[in-house]
C-alpha cells in the first residue's frame, strides 16, 4: 500500500529522509521539521495506514505498516533512504531496516523501543468518540473532548475535520481498526536476525518509554545502536523540544561518526 506523501523538497545533496510519525499522528505534525531539515535534502512525511489522507485497511500490524514504508519508499524511486519513525512510526521503521534492509541506509528512532508496552491508548480513542461532528467551533470542539492536558488535546484535534460544520466533520483516523489493533499496535513482533547499519534512538528525558533498561533490547536487534537524550522532553519529544531535537538529527546524519 502506498502511503500519502508530504514532501519538503530539499536544496541540499543529502540523501531523502523519510518520516514515519506515530499513534494518532500525521505528516503535518512533522512539517515544521522537515521544512527546517529539507535544507539538507528532500524530506517525505507520510500518513500512516489509517491516519490522515492514508488508504483505510482493516489491520495496524507492524508488518503491514513496514510493508507499507516499502511500497512508498520504492514508488518514490529514491533507492535507500535515513528513515525516521517515532512512536508507532519507529516500530514500523524497525521491523523495516529488519526485513528490508535494502531500502533503509541509516535508522533514528524516536522515543520507542523494540518491545511490547504495558499501557493502551484506547481511553483517547473513547475519548474523541465524545466529540459531536457537527460541532460549529474548534473551540466547542475541544470543550467536548474529555482530555485535561493541553498538549495532548491539541494534538489529537490536528486529526480532527470540521469541515463546514454543517455536519460534515470527521476524525482522520479511523478509530474502529486503531481501537480494535490497540493490543498490536503497543506490542512489538518477535524478530529474527538484527540490522548493523546506523541506528540512533533518540528519547525524552522526561519519558519512560525507553530508558537505560530498554537500551539491551535495542541493542540485540541493532548492535551499531547509539543514544542520545533530550533532557525536559516526554514521549512528543518532536513537538516539546523542536529546536533540539532537530539539533539531535543534524548532528547525528551530519557528524563524523556516521556514514553519509
Amino acid at each position: 500500500m502506498e502511503l500519502n506523501i508530504v514532501t519538503a523538497e530539499g536544496t541540499g545533496p543529502a540523501r531523502p529522509l523519510l518520516v514515519a510519525h506515530g499513534l494518532f499522528g500525521s505528516a503535518r505534525n512533522w512539517g515544521v521539521i522537515a521544512r527546517r531539515m529539507s535544507d539538507r535534502g528532500p524530506v517525505h512525511a507520510v500518513d500512516m495506514r489509517n491516519h490522515g489522507a492514508s488508504p483505510r485497511a482493516d489491520s495496524q500490524g507492524y508488518d503491514d505498516m513496514a510493508g507499507d514504508l516499502a511500497d512508498t519508499i520504492e514508488a518514490l524511486g529514491a533507492g535507500p533512504v535515513d528513515l525516521l519513525g517515532h512512536s508507532m512510526g519507529g516500530k514500523a521503521a524497525m521491523v523495516l531496516a529488519l526485513t528490508r534492509p535494502d531500502l533503509v541506509a541509516r535508522l533514528i528512532v524516536a522515543d520507542i523501543a523494540p518491545v511490547a508496552y504495558g499501557h493502551s491508548q484506547s481511553h483517547l480513542i473513547e475519548a474523541m468518540r465524545q466529540v459531536p461532528l457537527d460541532v460549529p467551533s474548534r473551540a466547542e470542539a475541544r470543550a467536548a473532548l474529555p482530555v485535561a492536558d493541553e498538549g495532548v488535546a491539541a494534538f489529537l484535534l490536528q486529526s480532527f475535520d470540521r469541515g463546514a460544520g454543517q455536519g460534515g466533520g470527521r476524525w482522520l483516523l479511523n478509530l474502529d481498526v486503531l481501537e480494535a489493533e490497540m493490543t498490536r499496535i503497543t506490542g512489538f513482533p518477535q524478530m529474527d536476525g538484527r540490522w548493523d547499519g546506523p541506528t540512533l534512538f533518540v528519547t525524552g528525558g522526561a519519558s519512560d518509554y525507553v530508558g537505560e533498561r530498554r537500551h539491551d533490547p535495542c541493542r540485540a536487534l541493532f548492535p551499531q545502536a547509539e543514544f542520545r537524550r533530550i533532557e525536559g522532553a516526554g514521549h512528543w519529544l518532536h513537538a516539546e523540544k523542536p529546536r533540539e531535537f532537530e539539533a539531535a538529527l543534524r548532528d547525528w546524519l551530519d557528524g563524523d561518526g556516521s556514514v553519509g
